[in-house]
């Protein structure tokens, strides 16, 4: 029997670093409806769930309740940046029922309609054998790292081997995560206490937190239009 997939994409009104960044025009439309169309464009999502204090700026750039789409008022007492996403998460989990949970934000533009395919079927094979609980995306890094007083962390700088054959580390990237309502409840996080990672493109993985983060995105974006590797 087919699982029931949320999307949960909380999106607030006010930004710290970026001022109303989730309602800017980002190469041709809000940034928001970048990875809105991409969770659309996934037939295996049933409803995305939009928990913000903005409601009426979405109206504002088209966007209200259907079918797919239910907007859901953010309680004051979880509004602010102080807040943890965690607080968030469970408020939609307590209220919207569903077999998984894939959580992801506006300022991932550029994930696409495919990854989020992939992380889908990877998590639905880990839940099928019991290798996993969660999946979270990352970077894979093999680079030479240093602590901040100059010692070597992940290699010897008396016998340097190529970058390549280092150890892979590995960043989450806060791009995608994959959980259901138990994991959940074991460590009221997005990421369980049996979670496995997927690679995720490294195209994709743009995080808009700052303003240099907004421009190294969209030159991104630029890049990929013209190669066709997106359309707006």
């Amino acid at each position: 029997m087919k699982k029931k997939v949320v999307a949960l994409l909380p999106m607030k009104a006010n930004s710290t670093r970026v001022k109303g960044k989730n309602f800017r025009d980002f190469c041709g439309k809000p940034l928001f409806r970048w990875i809105l169309d991409s969770l659309l464009a996934v037939e295996a999502i049933d409803k995305v769930i939009i928990n913000t204090d903005a409601r009426d700026i979405l109206a504002e750039n088209g966007l209200v309740d259907t079918d797919r789409i239910m907007i859901r008022d953010r309680k004051q007492e979880i509004c602010g940046d102080e807040v943890s996403m965690n607080s968030v998460l469970a408020d939609d989990i307590a209220n919207i029922e569903a077999d998984i949970y894939l959580m992801t934000h506006t300022t991932n533009p550029l994930l696409s309609a495919s990854t989020i395919k992939q992380a889908l079927e990877k998590y639905e094979e880990a839940l099928l054998t019991g290798r996993a609980d969660s999946l979270f995306t990352v970077n894979k890094i093999q680079t030479r790292f240093y602590t901040e007083s100059c010692e070597a962390i992940n290699h010897d700088p008396d016998n340097l081997i190529p970058t390549q054959d280092l150890e892979p580390w590995y960043e989450e990237n806060s791009n995608l995560y994959l959980f259901n309502r138990d994991s959940f409840a074991k460590t009221n996080a997005r990421i369980g206490s049996a979670p496995t990672m997927m690679v995720s493109p490294a195209l994709e993985c743009s995080d808009i937190d700052t303003p240099d983060d907004w421009d190294r995105a969209v030159v991104m974006t630029h890049y990929m239009l013209d190669k066709g590797l997106i359309e707006v």
